[in-house]
């Protein structure tokens, strides 16, 4: 059992999880943990849902976020937690981000089809409305999935190798949010503004200009991080004095493969939740 750890982040069926927000807290009850964030890519829609079932399991539940923004080229994503995910203004905001990530969706299926793979948007829809989705953020994977539905590939990873990432012939990166933006959005929300898992980006002088422009925290402990990264970046975090954080990046199951990593695959002592919260920390 997983005693007095945190799962900091988790995403749902109100982004491009598998699982709905309850399951996930389910899931953390039963690995023992005491804590579980819900970040979902650019909607808070799914933290409603969680909060209730946190309250009747005994699981705490962190209300989050996790912002899609861009610099250098690069997807850049920024985790925010303890905002004020029922503040109006907020959610307008995210409305604008979604509405960004639903032109990227239709610049990568039309990339697909000139590469010629036969897909359509509305495939892609009726893949995320098949998993319970109601509303909220479409991404990547709802694209490969349709994508391994139909045999264009042979496994997730494929279809980002080949076609999703930043490396894939179907990417696309149309104008984003900046982090530096982001930061201020979750500070003007309340929140608390972390780094999410910067060894995927390959540019650790950027992480640090995004560190010095204001973010308190850094997610040292993911899943797709090795022991040097942790390393690397529990110094940073020393460093600059931030709130060093982790989790899985739980994103469900797909044809048996679990995306990122299984809930409490990566966590935290309790304890950082409370240094999260603005309530707490000042």
């Amino acid at each position: 059992m997983a005693l007095n750890q945190a799962d900091l982040h988790t995403h749902t069926t109100a982004s491009d999880g598998t699982q709905r927000p309850a399951d996930n807290v389910r899931m953390a009850a039963e690995k023992g943990l005491a804590a579980i964030a819900i970040t979902d890519h650019d909607t808070v829609d799914g933290i409603a849902e969680a909060m209730e079932a946190g309250a009747a399991l005994g699981v705490i539940v962190v209300p989050g976020v996790e912002i899609s923004t861009s610099a250098g080229g690069r997807d850049i994503h920024m985790l925010g937690y303890f905002i004020d995910w029922q503040n109006e203004g907020w959610r307008e905001k995210l409305a604008g981000q979604l509405r960004v990530r639903d032109k990227r969706n239709e610049l990568i299926v039309a990339k697909l089809r000139e590469l010629g793979v036969a897909i359509t948007m509305e495939e892609v829809t009726a893949e995320a409305r098949s998993r319970g989705k109601e509303g909220g953020s479409i991404g990547r994977p709802h694209i490969a999935a349709v994508l391994l539905a139909k045999g264009a590939v042979r496994s997730m990873q494929e279809a980002f190798d080949r076609y999703l990432g930043e490396d894939g012939l179907a990417y696309v990166n149309p104008p984003r949010l900046h982090p530096f933006e982001a930061v201020d959005w979750i500070r003007e929300a309340g929140g608390t503004s972390v780094i999410a898992h910067p060894g995927l980006y390959g540019d650790d002088d950027l992480v640090e200009d995004i560190i010095r422009y204001g973010a308190q925290g850094i997610e040292v402990y993911h899943s797709d991080h090795g022991a040097e990264e942790e390393a690397r970046y529990a110094g940073l975090a020393a460093k600059y004095g931030l709130i060093a954080t982790g989790g899985s990046d739980f994103h469900g199951e797909r044809n048996g493969v679990v995306f990122h990593g299984a809930i409490g695959s990566r966590t935290v002592g309790v304890s950082v939740v409370d240094r999260l919260n603005p309530a707490l920390r000042d």
